[in-house]
């Protein structure tokens, strides 16, 4: 059985394509933009956006950076107040760049922004900002190189834009 839920508040792009078990919603608005894969048992559950031409290997996730209250005095966390009731409550939107990879596993907290042409690498936790161009992996996520150099990401780039992706991002500075 193919089940697939994309909600309320999510625009799609052309070329879009979701695998089953895969979940997508928005608590205010999420834009995903053209030709972005989505694999097998992925969940995306942030209000941001998704620039085009990105891959979301199986498992991988964009997921609240707070779901549930931890702090509701007399409540088990099963039974807290779940947070997407309060909308005004959650963190800044999270940005997916243009032609980004990310990994089977990999999880991206909301409110991060992961500039073009990044690659996160399978199981990481991106908890922070990523750069442009970067390679990161780990728990928290770190980065451990560039996936082009200057002039191959120019040539790339070009080759992109001409195809009619956009760069969405574009240069995202890392966090100190």
């Amino acid at each position: 059985m193919r089940r697939i839920a994309v909600r309320a508040n999510v625009t799609i792009g052309s070329g879009f394509h979701v695998g089953p078990g895969s979940t997508i919603w928005a608590p205010q608005s999420l834009a995903i933009g053209k030709d972005v894969y989505v694999g097998k048992n992925v969940t995306i559950e942030v209000d941001g956006k998704i620039g085009d031409g990105v891959l979301f290997a199986n498992l991988a996730g964009l997921v609240g950076r707070s779901d549930h209250d931890l702090h509701d005095l007399g409540s088990s966390v099963r039974r807290s107040r779940w947070v997407g009731d309060f909308p005004e409550s959650l963190s800044r939107e999270t940005v997916i760049g243009s032609d980004v990879w990310l990994g089977y596993g990999a999880i991206v907290l909301s409110g991060v922004s992961i500039g073009d042409s990044s690659v996160i690498g399978s199981g990481a936790v991106v908890v922070g900002d990523v750069p442009s161009n970067s390679i990161v992996v780990g728990n928290p996520a770190r980065v451990v190189g560039q996936r082009f150099s200057e002039d191959d990401l120019a040539l790339h780039w070009a080759a992109l834009t001409a195809a009619g992706h956009r760069i969405l991002v574009g240069q995202v500075e890392e966090e100190s």
